[in-house]
């Protein structure tokens, strides 16, 4: 289905794109079956079969599209958002606050406080409802910061109670004169929180990324990622390409020009909804290829954006001044990391370009925890298809976990899978669990370290400077205690309670 800017609200990544949070097998069988989505494209059988999900009877933690959309709308610069929530909802700022100034540090920008307000609903408002609130809110707003664009984001209570933010944000928009946005992403909308991404995207199509076709640059290529530094310049300069570097901390200026790009690229599948809904709605062709994690992937990821914008003729030479540049050192990481074993952590497409940087290097992966999983991508082209490029290209791996970061499963993953360090998105959540459990640790917070070139030997380095700490993670582990009984310090399927609950399940039937 294509993506539908008619509508203020982004369909749910499990109605798009039938994605998944529980599932457990090898890798190989889950993108069989994920290929049933795609059509099969690929040599999978007999077509693939519909992917099953499979559910645990219990959930520890979890996380919010919310947040997700908050935070990337709140670091957009001269904007302000507007959280219509309980005052709860807005905790998350602090995080915000300190990942804009990270970002700011990174990116030679001048630190500054992001600017959110909350409407702090109370329980007159859950009753009566909150768009009186909301308006004076957005009115403050104006008065007091002056931004050019301002965001309403949702939330749960409003979802419930029914607030019409549609209309209370066209009303103000036309009192204030400037763009009012709304952000439609109550958490119960969708079980995984990447569905925030979806969000903020949506809005930046509908309302900041203007149709400017006689402003088209053949020379510019938009480039969406996660957040982090630049590393994307120096690789493309040299093919005559500027970056236009969106997401994770963008000027308004940025995002208009987005329309006008010769291409655009992705670095997350999970951000796929921007790329396509740009060849969708302003036709600025979308790269479909694999991510460029590893040599392989990295070369033909440059041969296809090289196609694309019609610069074939430079490719060749910088894709080999760069393998024989990284040459030398990879071949020494690749001696000092010989058999050594690995656990991935992350999300989706992420986790599986570490997982071929892993494996890139040398170091075994045969398990490997996955927070979400998206049988396509928004383009629905099978060369985005990223978990089965991996298995194609690196072959499978035997425990692929799919888990909404639920750490009694990670605790019976890693018990398994007994690896020498373990590489996750995020310096807290299952980083923090690994190093109870005494395994060395490399949080990886930007996914911009792990790729191209120099990605391989970013990741490279990093492993050589954590496993010299297994010591003192034998000793954080000999001092930590987790909170569950001895039966399940000793499991090693993540999804042995779901096991169990259809066993009982089957019985009862019987």
């Amino acid at each position: 289905m294509a993506i539908n800017l008619r509508t203020s609200q982004a369909e749910t990544r499990e109605q798009r794109l039938g994605t998944i949070t529980q599932w457990e097998g090898g890798a190989r069988e889950l993108a069989r079956d994920s290929a049933f989505t795609y059509g099969c494209g690929r040599d999978c059988g007999p077509g693939g079969r519909r992917l099953c999900e499979q559910s645990s009877p219990y959930s520890q933690a979890s996380m919010c599209a919310e947040q997700i959309a908050v935070t990337n709308a709140t670091i957009i610069k001269d904007t302000v958002v507007i959280q219509h929530s309980p005052i709860g909802c807005a905790s998350s700022q602090s995080f915000t606050s300190r990942y804009s100034r990270d970002l700011a540090a990174r990116r030679g920008w001048k630190p500054e406080d992001p600017k959110s307000i909350c409407t702090n609903l109370g329980e007159q408002d859950m009753v009566f409802g909150g768009v009186d609130r909301l308006a004076d809110t957005i009115r403050q707003a104006y008065e007091r910061h002056h931004p050019r664009v301002i965001f309403v984001a949702t939330s749960c209570a409003t979802g419930i109670i029914g607030d019409d933010i549609d209309e209370t944000t066209r009303q103000l928009e036309d009192e204030i004169g400037i763009p009012v946005v709304p952000l439609h992403c109550e958490g119960f909308k969708s079980r995984h929180w990447s569905s925030g991404w979806d969000v903020i995207e949506h809005a930046i199509l509908r309302r900041l990324a203007p149709n400017r076709p006689h402003e088209k640059r053949d020379d510019l290529l938009n480039v969406i990622h996660l957040g982090g530094p630049d590393v994307f310049s120096p690789l493309l300069n040299p093919l005559g390409l500027q970056v236009n570097l969106v997401m994770g901390g963008n000027s308004l200026e940025r995002l208009a020009d987005l329309s006008t790009a010769a291409a655009t690229v992705t670095m997350c599948f999970v951000l796929s909804y921007l790329a396509t809904g740009l060849e969708q709605e302003y036709g600025v062709p979308e790269i479909r290829a694999p991510l460029p994690y590893g040599l392989d992937a990295t070369d033909n990821w440059l041969r296809e954006i090289a196609r694309v914008t019609r610069r074939e003729h430079l490719v060749e030479a910088v894709i080999a001044s760069e393998r024989a540049r990284i040459a030398p050192e990879l071949e020494r990481l690749r001696e000092a990391l010989k058999g050594k074993k690995g656990f991935v952590a992350a999300g989706a497409a992420f986790a599986h370009g570490l997982i071929a940087d892993l494996r890139e290097l040398g170091v075994t992966v045969d398990d490997a925890f996955s927070f979400h999983h998206d049988p396509m991508t928004d383009s629905k082209d099978p060369r985005q298809d990223s978990l089965g490029h991996l298995v194609q290209t690196t072959g499978d791996v035997e425990h692929f976990t799919v888990s909404p970061d639920q750490h009694f499963q990670a605790h019976a993953a890693l018990k398994r899978a007994n690896p020498d360090f373990v590489i996750c998105r995020h310096s807290g959540s299952i980083a923090v669990l690994a190093g109870r459990m005494g395994i060395p640790v490399l949080p990886i917070f930007y996914s911009n370290d792990g790729l191209g070139y120099e990605g391989l030997l970013t990741i490279g380095r990093a492993i050589l400077r954590v496993l010299p700490r297994r010591r003192f993670y034998q000793d954080v582990a000999a001092h930590s205690r987790f909170p569950y009984q001895q039966w399940w310090l000793e499991e090693t399927n993540p999804y042995a309670l779901a096991a169990e609950t259809d066993a009982q399940a089957g019985l009862s039937e019987a």
